[in-house]
């Protein structure tokens, strides 16, 4: 069972938007959790790949609400048709990224540590 309603979407190309708020422009997020309300964000990046300035400003501010957001950077893919996590990252309030784990069982272990810790509160 595939989990993406549509495999096959592309990106929402937003260039149209360009200048309509000055340098703001709209900002992509590959994965988010609810939980309580509370809110797990994780953004996918290739190896090599870098975060962009606007959305490195975007995971900050999400991370500085830490109480409510737990904001992780996972370098991955799922281009081979299964997940790959080769590192995956928690970011903190200041934007600086700790080590959690490699692999995708680790980084389910991680995913369920969240949901349990969550549903504690």
């Amino acid at each position: 069972m595939e989990m993406m309603r549509n495999p096959n979407a592309v990106h929402i190309d937003f260039k149209d938007l360009n200048g309509l708020m000055g340098k703001i422009v709209p900002s992509n997020i590959d994965m988010v959790i609810e939980r309580k309300g509370y809110f797990l964000i994780g953004e996918w990046k290739r190896e090599g790949e870098a975060i962009s300035t606007g959305q490195n400003i975007l995971l900050k501010q999400f991370a500085k609400m830490k109480d409510r957001f737990t904001v992780l950077i996972i370098q991955g893919h799922t281009d081979t048709g299964s997940m790959v996590v080769e590192e995956f990252y928690h970011m903190d309030t200041d934007g600086y990224l700790t080590p959690i784990g490699a692999g995708v069982e680790k980084f389910k272990d991680f995913l369920t540590y969240w949901k349990n810790s969550v549903e504690a509160l």
